[in-house]
């Protein structure tokens, strides 16, 4: 049995990775500023800051923690080091929390755009329908659109600073005196997006590695801290500064902050860009904001459902989840979590239809998870930590431990719907496990994506040429590549490309070729017809995200002469969505390799 390694890509750079992280961190400062101000009023600017501080100091335990965990160190990965109950637990926490990130960031976005609060609900539930039939074609490159929205967004976050300075005040600040235990619950009732560092810390298998690591041993922790340092301190340094300029307001404009909480940032655009320009250009400016912020929070919307489809899709290759969800529909996207991502969100907004309900709905969901991924790495004395490393985790789970329990004492209702996603989630995995077998469960490895040859024949003659074929079905271009490799007296490669999505959370384990129907249908259908016709034949099996990148490393690694595909049946819809695989192909093939287009 011969074996060709294949590393799954790793290209994925910081400012994509940032831009994945600033797609949840910066949505933030959307809707932290006005329910800290309807919480606590004009004494809210301790808790802001203390909510930038805490943002800031989880920001730091996820450089760490990315660092340990090269090949993806999400509450998952990292739990499943200590206990697969555990790491289920942790995933199922973060469902909750991805569900209500999804609902929450579609409310806002629409109020971004000044929709009336009658419509919202049903508006935000087809946002959510729509983003669900984009990822049913697998979008690509999300990591480049997110660039293109995290962009404009922190030039107007910039420009409204800049707007704001000449009038920021701490005259008019009162004294904030409501006590620790009040100060406390309002500050945990604040504690919004902090899931955008599990999905990076996800990610970390496809990060660029650091300058002198290789790809058997990568290191990324050079890369994870370039990619969440510069959110942590833009979002802490600009939800700070933007708290005080909300703050600086007229203590007269209480009750339309109150009712324009949920649009904050762009009431504040509106309010200091009249104050330097006129009502003109408060008007127009205020509209920019309110549409640049709504594509943020959008594309939030999209990352929560991405995010979890890849995380339910990743249980149920471990055993924990049923192996329905693992069925993967013709553009490699697994059917049954797509439809559980769009669904979930969805019903949470018909139960609630509430933006102060859905925000306490949040916190308890993110909490969790990032307290069972840091206590899992605090107790993991595998990994190569420091000691002021580890301090720094314990002292930000004790932390998150605190408000993890204030926030089940203080929010029943909460804590009643995560308990609702811990029990099905939970009663999935015991059928699962009862129905399929403990012994089902995979065991994980180091390596993240790999073809495996597991028949060749060994030719009586040595082929003087090599040709490569690559198949979605047994069509023509099959028959083709036979005659090709008998009359050219050819070594024949077949190699079957299960694409899937890269969505964050999601990593591509290796499996046997036998272990996928459609490859162990087709491959074993070519190795019968290569001992038929007395062809040598090597079957090749690969997951990839990304087809045409996995075909054109085979044909070089392999050393072909030809590269035979078949031609494109896409419609018109897919070719617009993921483009033409021959051309992509073409565009990256050596030149010493002839393609050939068979149809």
């Amino acid at each position: 049995m011969d074996t060709i390694e294949v590393q799954r890509p790793r290209n994925l750079d910081w400012p994509r990775a940032a831009a994945f992280l600033y797609g949840d961190w910066g949505t933030s400062k959307a809707y932290v500023l006005g329910l800290a101000f309807a919480a606590t009023g004009f004494s809210s600017l301790p808790i802001i800051l203390a909510v930038c501080g805490l943002t800031a100091l989880v920001g730091a335990n996820y450089m760490v923690i990315c660092r340990c965990f090269p090949e993806g160190g999400g509450v998952y990965s990292a739990a499943r080091t200590q206990s697969p109950l555990l790491a289920i637990i942790g995933a199922l926490l973060l469902v909750a929390d991805l569900t209500v990130t999804a609902a929450l960031s579609g409310w806002a976005g629409l109020s971004y755009l000044g929709v009336p609060d009658r419509y919202i609900m049903i508006g935000t539930i087809i946002v959510i329908l729509s983003l669900g039939i984009l990822n049913y074609f697998g979008p690509r490159h999300s990591g480049s659109l997110a660039v293109v929205f995290a962009i404009p967004t922190i030039v107007v976050v910039v420009i409204t600073c800049l707007l704001s300075i000449p009038h920021l005040s701490i005259q008019h600040l009162p004294t904030h005196n409501m006590g620790f235990e009040k100060t406390w619950v309002s500050f945990v009732g604040v504690i919004l997006a902090l899931s955008g560092v599990e999905a990076v810390a996800n990610l970390t298998g496809v990060l660029k590695p650091d300058k002198g690591s290789s790809m058997t041993r990568p290191q990324v922790g050079k890369t994870a801290f370039k990619a969440i340092l510069p959110i942590a301190i833009e979002v802490s340094l600009g939800t700070a500064l933007l708290g005080w300029a909300m703050l600086s307001m007229p203590t007269s404009l209480a009750p339309e902050m109150i009712h324009r909480q949920e649009d904050m940032i762009r009431f504040i655009a509106e309010y200091y860009g009249k104050l330097s320009f006129g009502a003109t250009f408060s008007d127009i400016y205020g509209l920019v904001v309110g549409i640049i912020f709504a594509l943020l929070l959008f594309s939030a919307v999209n990352t929560a459902v991405a995010a979890l489809i890849g995380l339910l899709f990743m249980t149920a290759r471990d055993g924990e989840m049923p192996r329905s969800f693992l069925r993967l529909n013709s553009h490699g996207v697994p059917v049954a979590p797509l439809a559980i991502a769009v669904a979930l969100p969805c019903l949470v907004l018909v139960l609630t239809n509430n933006f102060e309900a859905l925000a306490g709905l949040y916190a308890i969901g993110v909490v969790g998870a990032i307290c069972v991924n840091l206590g899992s790495c605090c107790s993991n004395w595998n990994l190569s930590m420091n000691f002021f490393e580890r301090g720094l985790i314990l002292f930000t789970f004790l932390i998150l431990a605190a408000v993890e329990l204030t926030l089940a004492k203080t929010k029943p209702d909460a804590l009643f719907f995560v308990i609702c996603v811990l029990l099905v989630g939970l009663s999935l995995r015991a059928y699962t496990q009862r129905s399929s077998g403990l012994q089902t469960v995979s065991k994980e490895t180091t390596e993240t994506v790999k073809s495996e040859v597991v028949a060749k024949w060994s030719p009586s003659h040595v082929a003087s040429q090599r040709i490569l074929v690559c198949l979605r079905g047994v069509t023509g271009v099959l028959g083709f590549a036979f005659d090709e490799a008998q009359l050219r007296g050819a070594q024949l490669y077949v190699l079957y490309v299960r694409e899937v999505v890269l969505y964050p959370g999601m990593r591509v384990i290796p499996i046997h070729w036998k272990e996928d129907p459609e490859a162990s249908a087709i491959l074993n259908i070519a190795l019968k017809i290569g001992k038929e016709r007395g062809i040598p034949i090597v079957p090749v099996f690969a997951s990839a995200a990304s087809p045409a990148e996995i075909i054109v490393d085979m044909a070089a690694t392999l050393g072909v002469d030809f590269l035979v595909l078949g031609a494109s049946n896409r419609s018109t819809m897919n070719k617009l969505l993921k483009g033409n695989l021959a051309s992509q192909v073409a565009a990256n093939l050596p030149d010493n390799i002839q393609l050939v287009i068979y149809g």
